[in-house]
């Protein structure tokens, strides 16, 4: 009887520590949730797949959710008020954010940090080749699209104008998205028009089949006035690979899809998310993943650096 008891409790004992086991195992699990942008859209695809990557490493321990959102301004507010922990967004946006500048007319955001650099979101002037519109210069008494009034667009078209010394005032200014822009474009009631997208622009390689397009590079002294001016941009050189239609190899500027996360998230956590996204780079399933580099990742960033990331950079001599 004392045996069979002293079995009992052995059973008992044993089935506790296995499902003591399997509690730690869930507790050591880190839930995240990361905001993107519209589902139709390149940054809830690339956060989806960068999702899907950092749940499957192991050792990782992390559980990601992805979320659909307005994207840059809102994932900003989202990650300020400590209803996300991660979110992709462009740097510019970022920036006026946390400096309270340009299109930001709230008060400034202080709680955001910087862990990754991810692919540019290139600023492409686009013209007709048949417009006589050969440089920036040109557009003086032009009509020119500047993107949606507030929008990115229209502030990253004001800075690069203003670069040249062209005021809005100089030019006749018309607010269209990116494919309103190119209809009317193909219209002929416009003779040029800004985007700031990764590229290639949907929009611009729909309106390339039936009008003959160039994107005007910008001069080399502007370049750099822009990333004195705007730590946030970034030189990028646009080909034939982009824009099949490109005669010769295009300057600009670009910003950055970058990945944010709140200044108090835990220290070792981001270094160990910073890491994996480098290490395990092969299996984020998005083309816009050949972008990503350790090198570029530290490119065009204005705001600080979580310092978990910046961890893992200095270990690169990155920073």
């Amino acid at each position: 009887m004392k045996k069979s008891l002293a079995l009992v409790l052995m059973m008992i004992l044993c089935c506790a520590l296995v499902f003591a086991g399997c509690g730690d195992k869930e507790s050591d699990t880190t839930y995240l949730t990361m905001g993107t942008g519209g589902t139709s859209g390149t940054y809830y695809a690339y956060g989806a797949a960068l999702g899907t990557m950092l749940n499957n490493v192991e050792g990782l321990g992390v559980n990601v959710t992805v979320n659909s959102s307005g994207a840059s301004a809102e994932n900003v507010r989202n990650i300020a008020a400590g209803e996300i922990d991660l979110a992709i967004m462009q740097n510019d946006v970022l920036d006026y954010a946390t400096y309270a500048t340009n299109t930001w007319t709230a008060d400034p955001i202080t709680n955001a940090r910087v862990i990754a650099t991810l692919y540019p979101e290139i600023v492409q002037l686009v013209v007709a080749t048949d417009s006589g519109i050969t440089s920036v210069e040109d557009l003086k008494g032009k009509t020119v699209s500047i993107g949606d009034v507030g929008s990115g667009v229209e502030t990253n078209a004001i800075q690069i104008l203003g670069a040249y010394g062209i005021s809005l005032e100089d030019i006749n200014v018309v607010h269209l998205g990116f494919s309103q822009s190119a209809d009317a474009m193909k219209d002929r009631t416009i003779d040029a028009f800004f985007v700031t997208a990764a590229v290639p622009n949907t929009a611009v390689m729909d309106l390339s089949t039936s009008r003959e397009l160039t994107v005007l590079p910008l001069d080399a002294d502007v370049v750099a006035q822009l990333l004195n001016d705007y730590p946030f941009y970034a030189e990028v050189t646009l080909t034939d690979a982009d824009y099949s239609f490109l005669a010769a190899p295009v300057t600009t500027v670009a910003v950055k899809a970058t990945l944010v996360c709140p200044a108090e998230a835990d220290e070792t956590l981001i270094y160990n998310l910073t890491k994996a996204i480098f290490d395990n780079k092969a299996a984020i399933s998005h083309d816009k993943v050949s972008y990503l580099s350790a090198e570029s990742a530290v490119e065009g960033v204005s705001v600080e650096f979580h310092p978990g990331a910046a961890k893992y950079y200095k270990e690169l001599n990155l920073m």
